[in-house]
């Protein structure tokens, strides 16, 4: 297979995503080919926040953090369906940051990034405030102040859809296998997962956007020399059962200097995390550790009345994060901001590689990247901007209308619980009414595989949002895996098996 594209992009995060989709919606031919599924490493492993990143002040950070700022109620007005606003509470630990510390910097990070809906920090009394009853060993100082969470996974396939809507050609488990300059383009064979013979495109730019396989993809794959090196960052989080009942969430110091989060997850359980250390090894294996869990637990055990042991965790992931090696002494203290280094000498087709970056700026990331680009094509400047307020599929909403948006889809569908369908809200929006069509019953949605996950869904993640297997489905596209059994997760999986055996079976008969 042959064709020549404006832009080839390797890698389907976050970072690869966003860049395809401003990139198709300037008119641009764009190829996005990923070897697994999309956001299937980094970008499912985040703490799920929209955020400035409150920490990064005492690195003084304040082009990051403003950039960051700026961006959350972009990115919650383009998608209220997967972005929604979260208070977090910071307590005042004695012995640590000073209470005055804590008030200076949300105050700074209240008016740095020209906040407009989000509410205000404002101060607690622990002692006295119900959001203090779940803790012990804090000061009666507290803070709570807003940020966004955010369906991680759901964000990038988003992107993925609304790139592909306007034009984009996105490959899933397809590996970039060669890259080489020809003739003033650049020449990519292709490899498919399923083994099928290998093909060739060509493109006038390519994007490294690998996230933690980016220098693997320079020196093997371009063979190009790299511009800088990355410092590969762990960060694991574990999820037990709720441990409190309001909706807050938490924000702790740890006397290591880290900060952790715990966060109100899936309506049952807490989320915490995350960890931070050097990673060294293959990222597609990383798995959180023995001693990170046993981490997660003591250290949220210091705040909590309940305590928490490894045993309490009914789930664990963990990814590797591509930072910029900018030479600080710990992962902790190392940049979040992202790098772009543009590879365009003698006249020869550009290569611009992506190092770092936050989920939260991703939708920057992606309009500097063109801007680099633009460096060597000048008419890719052409409508910059555009992504800042053209919602993603389902997101076709008021910021504030997702609790009327669920009041509407019981009307019409009567069979719908209240905790379903906020689900369906919460991950599709508007579309939701796609996956329910004419339903009059639960029934009539097909196969009921648990967790609320009906087939009449799944035949909607098969058609549009690039599913193989049941892990795409339950622990990325969903988290119904938190409320299935292993039993019932096999069962999802035989039953795609059987599908797709169909489908073949079906295109074989056409063809006669």
């Amino acid at each position: 297979m042959t064709g020549v594209y404006d832009l080839a992009i390797i890698g389907g995060g976050i970072n690869g995503c966003g860049i395809a989709r401003d990139a198709a919606g300037r008119g641009l031919s764009v190829f996005l080919c990923e070897q697994g599924d999309l956001g299937s490493a980094t970008s499912s492993a985040s703490t799920k926040l929209i955020h400035g990143g409150l920490r990064y002040l005492e690195h003084y950070d304040f082009k990051l953090v403003r950039h960051a700022l700026t961006e959350r109620e972009r990115l919650w007005a383009i998608a209220p369906h997967i972005i929604w606003p979260l208070r977090f509470v910071l307590p005042h630990r004695k012995g640590l940051r000073p209470a005055w510390l804590l008030r200076l910097g949300l105050f700074i990070y209240d008016h740095l990034g020209g906040r407009k809906l989000l509410p205000a920090t404002r101060t607690l009394r622990l002692a006295s405030d119900p959001l203090g009853a779940p803790l012990h060993d804090v000061s009666s100082v507290g803070f709570e102040y807003s940020d966004c969470w955010v369906q991680d996974n759901r964000l990038v396939v988003l992107n993925a859809r609304d790139a592909e809507s306007k034009g984009a050609d996105i490959r899933t488990r397809t590996r970039c296998t060669a890259a080489r300059r020809e003739s003033g383009l650049w020449r990519l064979t292709m490899q498919d997962a399923d083994g099928g013979p290998a093909y060739t495109i060509q493109a006038r730019a390519v994007v490294n956007a690998a996230g933690p396989w980016a220098e693997r993809v320079l020196s093997s794959v371009a063979q190009v020399k790299a511009p800088g090196a990355l410092r590969l960052v762990q960060g694991s989080h574990i999820v037990v059962k709720r441990l409190y009942e309001h909706d807050r969430c938490y924000i702790f110091q740890n006397p290591d200097g880290r900060i952790f989060f715990a966060i109100p997850y899936e309506e049952d359980f807490t989320l915490i995390g995350t960890t931070d250390r050097d990673f060294a090894g293959e990222p597609g294996a990383v798995r959180a550790s023995g001693e990170e869990i046993a981490y997660l637990c003591e250290a949220a055990s210091s705040y909590f009345r309940k305590a928490l042991a490894p045993d309490d965790v009914v789930w664990s992931y963990s990814g590797v994060r591509a930072l910029f090696d900018d030479g600080a002494a710990n992962a902790q203290k190392t940049t979040r901001d992202y790098v772009l280094a543009l590879d365009a000498g003698n006249d020869e087709a550009p290569l611009l590689s992506v190092f770092g970056g936050k989920i939260t700026t991703y939708r920057c990331l992606a309009e500097d990247a063109l801007e680099r680009l633009a460096e060597v094509f000048p008419d890719w400047l052409a409508h910059a901007g555009w992504t800042a307020t053209k919602p993603l599929p389902g997101g076709d909403f008021p910021v504030d209308g997702a609790d009327t948006l669920t009041r509407h889809l019981r009307q019409d569908y009567p069979f719908l619980g209240e905790r379903a369908a906020r689900r369906l809200v919460r991950h599709y929006g508007t579309e939701a009414r796609a996956i329910l069509g004419k339903a009059k019953s639960a029934a009539d949605l097909g196969c009921d595989f648990g967790g609320s996950l009906s087939e009449a869904e799944v035949r909607f993640l098969i058609a549009h949002e690039y599913v193989a297997s049941a892990e795409d489905i339950v622990w990325r596209r969903t988290k119904s895996g938190l409320h299935m059994t292993a039993e019932q997760i096999a069962a999802l999986d035989t039953w795609l098996e059987d599908f797709r055996r169909q489908m073949v079976a079906s295109l074989l008969k056409q063809a006669g």
